[in-house]
Formats: C-alpha cells, structure tokens, sequence
C-alpha cells in the first residue's frame, strides 16, 4: 500500500531541491550570460511543477480515501461530506491552501520561464532568478513552517470535518480563484524584477508583463466578485461586502492592478508613464504577499482568516524584504525607466489615466489605512480600535464617484492634447446625461444625495460607452468603404480600445448595485405563526410552516415561506438552519433569495430561530434593491476583459523595436 504522507514529504522535499537548483542556475545564466543554464533552468521548472502535482495529488487522494491518518485530512474532513466539498477541503486549511497556491505558482512558472526566454534572452535569466526566489520561499514554508503531510499516531475513526460556514458550493471555486488571483501577480513581479536587474527594457518584455498581468487581474476580479456572491448567499448577514481585513486586503492589489492596466496603455500606446507601470506592478505583488501575511497570521480579526500561527513571522519578514529590495531597486533604476515624453495637456487620455492612477491608489491608501489603524492602535496604545463600514464609505464612496466621473468623460478625448472645442464635443452629451438622470431623479422625490450621484454617473459612463460605440461603427463602415480596406478591420483594430468601454460599463454598473442597494435596503424581523406575514417594503413573507430532516452528522430545520406582492404569490422560499455534528454551537444559516423584476428587488429570507412544535418562527426579512446589477455588471465586465485579452497577432520582429541597454544612473 503506497503511504501517501510519504510520497507527499518525498515530493515535496524534491521540488525544493529543484528550486534550489533553478535559482542556482538562473543566477549563473545571468552573471555569466550563458544561454544553455537559462534552458535548464527553465527546464527546472517544468520538473518542479511535475513534483508539486504528485504532492497535491496525494494530498487529495488522502481526502477521498478518507485516510484520517494525515492530520489535515482528520482536521478539515469527514465521511459525511459530499465528494465535491471533499476534495475542496485541500484548500480549506493553511497547509493545504498554501500546497495549492506554491503548486499553482510553479505551473504559471513553468510556462511563464519559456515565455521570458522568448521575450528577450538577456533579461530571461533574470526574470527567472526572481520567479525561482519567489517559488524558493514558499516551498520552504511548505516543507519546514506548513507541510500538509503530517502522520498522526493515533489515527480517529472520524474526522472533524470543514467548518459548517463552508459546506457550499461557493467553497469548490471562490478559495481556489482568490488564490490563484494572489499568486499569479507573482508572474509579472518576476518579470518587472528581472527587467530592473538586467537594465534593459524591450516591447516584447513589456507586452509578456502586461499579457501576465492582465491576467492575474482577471483571476483576482473573478475571486472578488465571487467572494461577495458567496458572503451574501452564505454568511446570512444580508450584505455582499463588509469591509473585514480580509476583503479589504483582497481588494488592495486589484487596485494597483487596475491602476496598472491603464499606465500600460499609455506606455504602449505613448512611451508615458512607465515608471508609473513598473511600480505599479512591484506595488501589486507586495500588497498580494502582504494579504496572505493577513490571512495567515491572525493579527487581525476576521471570519475569514486562519488562527494564529507560527507562518505569520515568517510571511512579515518576507513582506518587509520584498518591500525593500523592490523599492531599492526601482528607485536605483528609475532614471532609466522615467519617461521622457511628458504629459502636454490635461485635457488628454494620458492624463485622464493618471488621474484615474491617483483616485484608484488613493482608494487603496484608505483602504490600507482602515485595515492597518487597529494592529497600529493595538501597539500605540494597547487598545485595538475598529474601522467600520462607516470610514469607507465617507473616504471611498466620493472617490469612487470621482473615478466614475473620469471614465465618462477622458477615454473620449484624444492623446496628446485635446482642443477646447473637442472637449466640450466630447464632454457635452455625457455631462447631459448626468445632469438630466439627477435632476429627473429628484424631480421624482429622491433626496439621498449618493444614489442621485451615482445613478448619473452611471448614465453618463454608459452615454459615453455608446457614443464610442457608435463612432467605432462609423469608422469601421468607413473603412469598408475604402478600397484597401478589409471588412471589420476597423473594429478589429481597435478591440482592446472597446473591450476596456465595456469594462468601464460594468464598473459603473457594479458601483450603481453598491450604493444603490446600501441607500435603499431595507430590513426587519418579526416572530410569526402559521398564515401569519411579515411585511417589508411592499413584500409580504408568509410563513406557511416548518419541516426538519436528518441525515448522518447533519440535522437541518426549513421554514417555508410564500413572497407575496400586490396579493399575488411570486415565490415561494425555504430558509432553513443546518446542525452539523461536533459544531452544534454553531447552526448555519442557509439564506433563501428572490430576485423580482423589472424591480431589480432581492426578497432576502433566514430563519433565525422556531418553537418545538413547529408553530411559530423568528424570520429577519431584508429587501435589497439593485444587488442583481452586481451580478450583471460582471457578466458585461468579463466580456469586456474577454474582448480585451482576445488572442491578436503579433507583431512582426520590424514592429518591434530592439532592446535597448537602460543607461545606468548617474
């Protein structure tokens, strides 16, 4: 019978040998610029991600063989979980989410290394001497701070099993997407390292970071929109987002990404702001790393970190050092990577990316500020004092109105300088249709200023969308007319352009949903007998009754409930309450929602507590307005990042042009 905790320790162990051997090699390759230790260091990878494989698939064959033996699998499994909940117990630990996050690495490094060989042979070893030292780090954590494979003595006949908060379906996608989105900033930091060390900057280099990155932010705004559809399904609290330390640090380095993405179109577009692009990147993977300290340390309370451990110093000083060697290095670099074509005007979309760049990392500052102030105060003053949703919402809410208020008016100026005349061409119809939505909507009696404010907004973003649509398809009929043109060429030509409107559209939707639903929620709770209702913002929530079940280590209770409108039954709902065993002091709540329309209402149901005989029952009641347009605007905001991200041709080698040696500073 193969022992799967060996087989784990002997994987392990020897993918942290072949790290050792790939930095070897990758630092040699760039000190001596010998091209053949590059490829075998490249090479290195790929073995290394083979190795990681077998480990993480020992690990799952321990959880669905039920081989309570390995103290992860006793601690976060049982014989009574699904097979689905099972195998996503891998990650539902620190030893197994961070085996999950090293061996997603090492296959985003095993074909990242080709890439960077591929991009430039000079700067290649370079970026993989920082991809191998970043792999390095975590296998050591893996193998010395927190192995997975840990055999008891005395093996229980039962496991513990997941918390009961994580018997979800969310749990199978959410964990896994957020991870990978923090890990895979890791990728363009690697590449942003090794142009910095070799001094040289070429496209190509600069394409692969911004292809790389595009990328982890994707996967990071999957993992975000992901976690608050989870939150508000499962949590039972009524919300989506509630700014926990958690959350706020998942947020932070889609910020800067996001920042990024717009410096990066600017640097390609007119050799501006790439000093601005390359620390953005740095910045992006240090607030990743600087998440995972959070999460894995316990320093600061949350329903979603693990407990205080002993990885939580090791995490600090790796975010201290990272901080410091990246910020050295940029700021010994910077003279050779500042930009020398200047901003000529702010009426420009050079300049509207740099103001969006200050609005985004303001944002994050406060953010951080908010998350930090209560370790900080702990540590001044010996007493921890909260952050609550209500700094964020004074600091972040303006901001992000502001940011809404650049995208729908710079992306419609041209590069360069725009003329005052233009301007107002550009500006007129979008500003009409914020103008005119407000004053309509306090016309009707609306008095909540941010609502007013962010629905105009809303519209004028969507205005501004539109209006390019319709230029793009003006142009592109244009060239169709044109007798060296092919069919669609222009819209081809110009897709990222459009796919990154269609993003603004979705972001605008989304931040519509936010303060929407938090203006107008509304919510109640009332204890009721049978035939009884509970009435709430035009809804009435009629308990019909109660019925429990029971299964091997799980009892549930369920209320039926019927939402009624204008005398009418639109849905019925069965909120209901699951006991798991070994957690009986922690019922979870599984919350039952329905979306209505055209209201764009959620009728948002949990059974809080009911009497023996089944006669009686406490419900909490909400009705959120707008939260399905957080949905929606995701489903425009991912087409608009497909678009975007749509594979093109390359450039030819004469498109390209060579790399150049970055002068050294003076």
């Amino acid at each position: 019978m193969i022992d799967l905790v060996d087989v784990g320790r002997l994987a392990l162990g020897a993918a942290f040998g072949t790290a050792v051997l790939q930095i070897l090699l990758s630092v040699l390759a760039a000190v001596r610029r010998m091209p053949e230790l590059a490829v075998s260091a490249r090479n290195a990878a790929a073995v290394q991600a083979a190795l990681l494989t077998v480990a993480v698939a020992g690990l799952a064959a321990g959880f669905l063989s039920r081989d309570f033996s390995m103290a992860f699998v006793a601690d976060h499994s049982s014989s009574a979980m699904p097979v689905g909940l099972t195998i996503a117990a891998l990650w539902g630990g620190q030893e197994g989410s961070l085996l999950f996050w090293t061996w997603a690495m090492s296959l985003f490094a095993a074909l990242a290394s080709r890439r960077m060989l591929a991009a430039h042979a000079e700067a290649g070893p370079h970026g993989l001497a920082a991809l191998s030292g970043l792999q390095l780090f975590f296998l050591g954590v893996v193998v010395f701070t927190s192995s997975p494979f840990q055999r008891l003595v005395a093996a229980p006949v039962e496991g513990r099993g997941l918390n009961p908060l994580l018997w979800d379906s969310g749990m199978q996608i959410h964990p896994p997407m957020l991870l990978t989105g923090y890990m895979s900033f890791g990728i363009p930091f690697a590449f942003a390292i090794g142009m910095l060390t070799a001094g040289r900057v070429s496209q190509p280099w600069l394409r692969e970071m911004r292809d790389w990155m595009l990328l982890a932010w994707a996967i990071q705004s999957a993992g975000l929109l992901l976690g608050a559809w989870w939150a508000y399904r499962v949590l039972g609290w009524g919300g989506y987002w509630g700014w926990d330390p958690v959350e706020n640090v998942a947020l932070l380095p889609w910020l800067a990404a996001t920042a990024y993405l717009h410096s990066a179109l600017a640097q390609e577009r007119r050799g501006q702001l790439r000093a601005w692009a390359v620390g953005l990147v740095l910045l992006s993977y240090a607030l990743a790393v600087f998440g995972t300290f959070v999460v894995r340390s316990g320093v600061l309370s949350s329903v979603h970190s693990f407990a205080l451990s002993d990885v939580g110093p090791t995490f600090f000083v790796f975010v201290g050092a990272l901080s410091v060697l990246s910020l050295a290095l940029f700021v010994y670099r910077l003279p050779s990577i500042r930009s020398d074509v200047p901003i000529a005007s702010l009426a420009s979309k050079e300049a509207g990316f740099l103001i969006n760049n200050l609005l985004l990392l303001a944002i994050a500052a406060a953010t951080f500020w908010g998350t930090i102030f209560p370790m900080l105060t702990e540590i001044v003053q010996g007493a921890r004092i909260a952050v609550g949703p209500p700094f964020y919402t004074q600091v972040n809410v303006p901001l992000l109105l502001a940011v809404l208020g650049v995208l729908a008016v710079w992306p419609l100026l041209a590069w360069r300088r725009t003329p005052p005349r233009a301007v107002w061409r550009a500006a007129r119809w979008p500003l009409a249709a914020f103008v005119g939505v407000s004053a309509l909507l306090a016309l009707l009696g609306m008095r909540d200023g941010l609502p007013i404010l962010a629905i105009g907004m809303t519209a004028a973003v969507a205005l501004g969308v539109g209006l390019e649509f319709v230029r793009s398809l003006a142009g592109s009929l244009r060239a169709r007319r044109a007798s060296d043109a092919q069919p669609g060429r222009y819209l081809s030509r110009h897709r990222r352009r459009l796919g990154g409107y269609l993003a603004h559209l979705g972001i605008a939707v989304f931040a519509l949903g936010v303060i929407g639903s938090s203006a107008f929620g509304q919510e109640t709770a009332a204890t009721v007998r049978r035939g009884e209702a509970v009435r709430l913002g035009g809804y009435d929530v009629v308990f019909q009754g109660l019925a429990s079940g029971a299964q091997p280590g799980l009892t549930t209770v369920t209320a039926v409930v019927d939402v009624v409108r204008d005398g009418v039954v639109i849905d019925r709902l069965t909120p209901a309450r699951r006991i798991h065993a070994g957690w009986e002091s922690q019922p979870t709540a599984d919350v039952a929602v329905s979306t209505t329309l055209p209201r764009l209402d959620d009728v948002y149901v949990l059974l809080s507590s009911w009497d023996a005989a089944g006669e009686t029952a406490t419900l909490r009641v909400l009705v959120n307005p707008l939260v399905v347009l957080l949905w929606i605007s995701g489903a425009v905001y991912f087409a608009g990042v497909l678009v975007v991200a749509w594979p093109s041709p390359r450039r030819s080698p004469a498109e390209a042009p060579d790399a150049v040696p970055a002068p050294a500073p003076s």
